[in-house]
């Protein structure tokens, strides 16, 4: 061939690709948004705790305003038996822990605001139900739905916090924020003696009623915190569907082609068979087989990159609402698991002591309810103290240990902060169910109920800010499997509570609760020396790149 037929076929030069422009490292939780809730002032973000705070409350007192004395004046009127009742109780905890793995999840599509006016909505039908209730059987219907109700704001309070607070001022606001829900089961009882006895137990539902719908007010101008660009969940379903449109759209476009070039095209020509055109939909198929998990691709210490188009775009329903998900990548990571384990058997002594200590001085002290209010407060008030005081002192080590190390922090260094109430919380424990089975003097009771909560809730605080700052991105979806944890331990302690306190009395069942005390703390502590080995194992995982 000549020189110049060789110039005129020869492919010109294609251009070097321009260098990849450099992006700064940020995690999916500072994803651009606008109207960023971190950037609020602190009036407002002091507004949305006060609120959140208030609603928690609705739990703990609905869980403990269904006081001893409320109990047997049920028994008597509703013809109730005692089977049934326990069942009123139990089925309520059960509830209100596994719940909230629905809420979660629905809030990642319709924002936090909708799902607390919902959730209160409901509670607030079930409380009216139950103060008129004529039966058992629909008293133990409306205790479910005020289960259902009170469960969201529990799962969903931690989740707004982290929407507009950043790491190193979580614990301290957590410690604020849980310092709510803690007197529920102090105030309870106190509140629930009041109402019985003044009037009768219909009362402590009204009062429920009222209260909640108090909440429910309070949560019309509530300013949502929640933004999707910065929800795995929600960006996950968003990226699934935009492929599988995509992918019907090229299907119908390739019908289309090939219905159309079989008009106008021979099968041979020359008598060369000409082969079929490839179906240009089977890229978008492959496309959506890729991209059927974002949340695998997505690694938290990774740059979010904006959708090529408007999210608006594509809306999404409840038919792309999947609670199992999001709850399976929380529970894979080990450090996750074993620290809900850790934060669970916490969340069920907690539970436990108040439950069984109203036992013990209705039995042996012959307190009416009212007493047992007042002597419960100091479980209440050690509660708030641990909650305010530990949630500061870990913010206060998170921040020390992550200027010692450049500027550079990980979750695992707010669980350093627990460490120095390791050692008092099994002595406490101890103590406690030793003096209830001596009989003590009462105020020795109220001491060691002050320090039994002080140092169970001031570890518990830091554990809970560590699962929300440990899941970038699905911090909803971790607390609310936090709170499906704490439900299963509460309703194990509530069934074994009674039997093993008749069996081996306080001071054998406190020696087993600080044994179970001690063995939370030691995961505590491996969450704290591998956790962070395991959290990158799974991020680089979930990234999908391959093991060095």
């Amino acid at each position: 061939m000549s020189d110049e037929k060789q110039a005129a076929v020869a492919v010109p030069p294609v251009p070097a690709p321009a260098p990849a422009r450099s992006s700064p490292a940020l995690d999916i939780e500072h994803a651009g948004v606008a109207d960023d809730p971190r950037a609020w002032s602190n009036a407002r973000k002091l507004s949305v705790v006060a609120t959140v705070s208030a609603a928690s409350m609705i739990a703990g007192l609905g869980a403990n305003i269904y006081n001893r004395a409320a109990i047997s004046q049920i028994e008597q009127q509703l013809h109730a038996s005692s089977s049934s009742l326990a069942l009123s109780l139990s089925l309520f905890i059960l509830i209100q822990g596994g719940v909230p793995l629905l809420w979660s999840t629905l809030s990642e599509f319709w924002g936090r605001k909708k799902v607390y006016l919902v959730s209160t909505a409901l509670c607030v039908v079930g409380c009216i139900v139950a103060a008129l209730a004529k039966t058992i059987n629909v008293l133990i219907g409306m205790r479910s739905i005020q289960a259902l109700g009170s469960s969201a704001v529990m799962a969903l309070g931690a989740a707004t916090l982290s929407d507009i607070y950043e790491p190193e001022q979580r614990g301290t606001m957590m410690g604020i924020y849980y310092s709510a829900p803690l007197l529920g089961p102090s105030l309870g009882p106190l509140l629930g003696g009041v109402l019985t006895q003044a009037f009768n137990w219909r009362a402590t539902f009204w009062f429920l009623a009222i209260f909640v719908g108090l909440c429910f007010v309070l949560f019309i101008p509530f300013k949502d915190t929640f933004r999707r660009e910065r929800s795995l969940t929600y960006q996950a379903a968003l990226k699934r569907r935009r492929a599988q449109l995509s992918a019907k759209a090229s299907e119908t476009s390739s019908i289309s082609q090939i219905t159309a070039v079989s008009r106008v095209v021979s099968p041979t020509e020359g008598g060369r068979n000409i082969p079929a055109p490839a179906p240009a939909h089977g890229n978008a198929l492959e496309a959506l087989q890729r991209d059927r998990d974002l949340e695998k691709q997505q690694q938290p210490a990774r740059v979010v990159e904006p959708e090529p188009a408007p999210m608006n775009d594509i809306k999404l329903s409840l038919s792309d609402v999947n609670p199992a998900k999001p709850i399976i990548h929380v529970l894979r990571r080990m450090n996750n698991l074993v620290i809900l384990v850790a934060s669970g058997l916490i969340f069920g002594f907690s539970y436990c002591i108040s439950y069984t200590c109203s036992r013990t001085l209705a039995n042996h002290y012959g307190y009416n309810a009212l007493q047992i209010g007042l002597v419960l407060l100091a479980f209440g008030v050690g509660s708030l103290v641990g909650s305010v005081f530990g949630g500061r002192y870990s913010d206060h080590v998170f921040r020390k240990l992550r200027a010692r190390n450049g500027g550079t922090s990980q979750p695992e260094m707010r669980l350093q902060s627990t460490m120095i109430f390791m050692p008092f919380l099994p002595a406490s424990v101890i103590v406690y169910g030793w003096v209830c089975e001596r009989h003590a003097n009462v105020a020795a009771i109220c001491v060691t109920l002050f320090l039994s909560g002080l140092f169970s809730i001031a570890i518990y605080t830091s554990t809970l800010a560590y699962i929300v700052d440990a899941n970038n991105g699905r911090s909803s979806s971790a607390v609310a499997t936090n709170s499906a944890f704490r439900g299963s331990t509460a309703f194990i302690a509530a069934e074994v509570a009674v039997p093993l306190q008749t069996a081996i009395g306080d001071g054998g069942m406190y020696s087993l609760w600080a044994g179970l005390m001690l063995l939370s703390e030691l995961l505590i502590l491996l969450v704290w020396w591998k956790g962070g080995a395991w959290r990158a194992k799974w991020e680089r995982k979930e990234q999908g790149i391959p093991r060095s």
